[in-house]
């Protein structure tokens, strides 16, 4: 700097000659392709490059082919005899420099493209001090796939070196201070990006908060990207444009987002712009893992090439245009849905102007005019931000009130299960009695019953709703309700009774039951309305079935009588047992059922509900007691 300094006081622009501290190419031309000779010779100070192309007739548009050559001369003798001259180059690209067709330095791998972005290197060589005759620099450049699909000739000059780099830096802050909005608005919004994409983590049903998210933060990884590349970091221009490439699904993010925040499937028209824009993402994505020729041709024809181009920038202003279908009728909007609504469209007027000026038959810089509207842009996506995470927090303000309501249902539901499902089991000395319980959901449709009748008689009902949770056990609790008072009636008896209320009911729907009447000596008479037969011993009882209740309104149920010896088991199941399935698909079956029916209630349910339980699963054990252990 004290260089440059000294410089600027001692050798003033006033000055007549050889006043310059750095200068510019004189003139510059640039040629497609390799040396066909492979000896560098279009390096060569003497070469007729008359047919080559001048740099104004550069397009800066990227191309399919990587390998392009420039030679430009310049005057050493303007340059102020106190400065020691050095070319500085500076590109997103690789590149080997030639001073009067002496290689002199290179960045990156000319062969494969691979470079660090974001280089300026000051080359110095003894043709530079020569003032007496042009000095011809060649440049073999390389190009990679680039952002946005531009693709710019290396800067050059030939200067004292401080103040060239002081230039360069200066650029570079003026690059990065005119964005500020822009840094500003994506730190936010990439901010967002994680604060809503840990929220879908923690509540699955808000899909939306997966779109948006996803969306938020692939437009971040842009922003993110083209910063890097405005204030000169020095990373992988492999990691540049696999950056730039996986950032470019924002658009199908969007239309999911949209349509998942009104509730609404994505109409088939959505659906074929979708698929378009992750096409797009694919192919650039998958470009960045290409050698370089394929690399280059494949994002040529997937973003550069007219048509391509073209459809690819219909496709984003559509994708934009499903907002109004999205919110649509607008009439219909309450609350914060009016100012979402309105900050939604906003940003879709920004997307369809980011887009049009794409269109390469409007002949646009689109460059600079990304750089005029991307400000506007990320202020209306802020917009969104804020005006989402308020529409957020009213959802969850509303999502904690129906919480605290269904919180009250679940209370009284667990009520009812515990008139199901009794703490204490009603019985006798003869009889030992074990249950076990295990509900699909806070609530089930299987209920039992122990009573022990003023004969002595103990009875057991058992029985399996249809369905599940809340509803299932409603019409459970109207079955043992209805079973309440008929002490007199027969198993059969009284399975006829329930089908008749459930009938009668019309709740709809059906129920299995089986009731058994089990006397102090043994005998026992069992009655079955669909349900599974028990268990004697490990085998299973062959029992007239009738159909479960609720199928016809008037269903006779037949009685069987059977005699237990002291210490023979009884095991009730629940189809809960026998329909578990594993995580492959397998049931549970009746002959593992059978095979388990001797072990203890609590085990045959444990060991169900681990196979894979898929439905409410009751088990009820009962064994006579041996003479010695009913006396006492």
């Amino acid at each position: 700097m004290r260089k440059a300094v000294f410089l600027l006081i001692f050798f003033p622009l006033s000055l007549a000659a050889q006043t310059a501290l750095s200068i510019a190419p004189k003139q510059c031309v640039w040629k497609k392709g390799e040396d066909p000779d492979g000896n560098m010779g279009w390096a060569a100070p003497l070469l007729d490059d008359s047919d080559w192309t001048p740099v104004s007739k550069w397009t800066r548009i990227a191309t399919p082919t990587p390998f392009f050559w420039l030679r430009c001369s310049f005057e050493p003798g303007q340059l102020a005899p106190a400065v020691e001259p050095q070319l500085q180059v500076s590109g997103d690209l690789a590149w080997q420099v030639f001073a009067d067709g002496r290689m002199i330095g290179e960045s990156g791998n000319p062969a494969t493209g691979n470079h660090t972005a974001g280089l300026a290197i000051d080359y110095a060589a003894p043709e530079f001090s020569e003032r007496n005759h042009p000095i011809l620099v060649a440049v073999r450049m390389t190009y990679t796939p680039g952002v946005n699909g531009v693709q710019l000739l290396p800067a050059l000059s030939l200067g004292d070196a401080q103040l060239q780099r002081d230039a360069y830096y200066r650029a570079v802050y003026e690059r990065t201070q005119g964005q500020w909005v822009t840094w500003v608005c994506y730190a936010l919004i990439a901010s967002a990006g994680l604060f809503f994409l840990a929220l879908y983590w923690f509540d699955r049903t808000q899909r939306f908060l997966l779109w948006i998210s996803l969306a938020w933060l692939s437009l971040a990884d842009l922003r993110i990207n083209e910063f890097l590349g405005a204030s000169a970091v020095h990373y992988s221009s492999f990691l540049e444009f696999f950056l730039y490439a996986i950032g470019q699904n924002v658009e199908a993010f969007v239309i999911l987002f949209y349509f998942a925040l009104n509730r609404r499937r994505v109409p088939v028209v959505f659906t074929i712009v979708l698929v378009i824009n992750c096409y797009y993402w694919a192919a650039l994505t998958v470009s960045a893992f290409l050698p370089l020729q394929l690399s280059m041709q494949l994002r040529f024809d997937t973003e550069i090439s007219f048509w391509m181009n073209t459809i690819q920038i219909l496709a984003t202003v559509l994708s934009a245009a499903c907002v109004p279908v999205a919110f649509w009728p607008l009439r219909a909007l309450r609350g914060w849905q009016i100012p979402l609504a309105a900050v939604c469209h906003l940003w879709m007027a920004m997307d369809v102007a980011y887009s049009v000026v794409q269109f390469s038959f409007l002949g646009i810089d689109v460059t600079t005019m990304f750089l005029k509207i991307q400000p506007y842009r990320s202020v209306a996506i802020a917009a969104v931000v804020v005006s989402l995470t308020l529409l957020l927090v009213q959802r969850l303000r509303t999502t904690n009130r129906d919480r605290a309501a269904l919180q009250g249902e679940m209370d009284a539901a667990r009520r009812i299960q515990q008139l199901l499902v009794p703490p204490m089991i009603d019985s006798t000395s003869s009889w030992n009695i074990d249950a076990a319980y295990l509900p699909a959901r806070e609530v089930g449709g299987d209920f039992y019953r122990c009573r022990v009748l003023p004969r002595g008689t103990h009875r057991v009902l058992l029985g399996d709703v249809s369905g599940k949770g809340a509803a299932a056990a409603m019409t459970a609790a109207m079955l043992l309700g209805a079973s309440e008072g008929h002490q007199e009636s027969s198993p059969g008896k009284l399975l006829a009774h329930l089908n008749g209320v459930l009938n009668s009911s019309q709740v709809g729907g059906f129920a299995t039951c089986f009731c058994i009447d089990l006397a102090p000596d043994g005998s026992a008479t069992l009655a079955n309305a669909g349900h599974l037969a028990p268990y004697r011993n490990g085998k299973e009882l062959k029992l007239a079935s009738s159909l479960p209740l609720g199928v016809t309104a008037h269903e006779d149920y037949d009685e069987t009588t059977i005699r237990l010896a002291p210490g023979d088991l009884l095991t009730l199941l629940s189809d809960g047992v026998v329909e578990a399935r594993s995580a492959t698909g397998e049931l549970f079956g009746s002959e593992r059922a059978a095979a388990l029916s001797t072990e203890p209630a609590q085990e045959i349910a444990r060991v169900a509900q681990h196979f894979g339980q898929e439905d409410d699963i009751t088990v009820l054990t009962l064994t006579l007691a041996p003479a010695g252990a009913a006396h006492a």
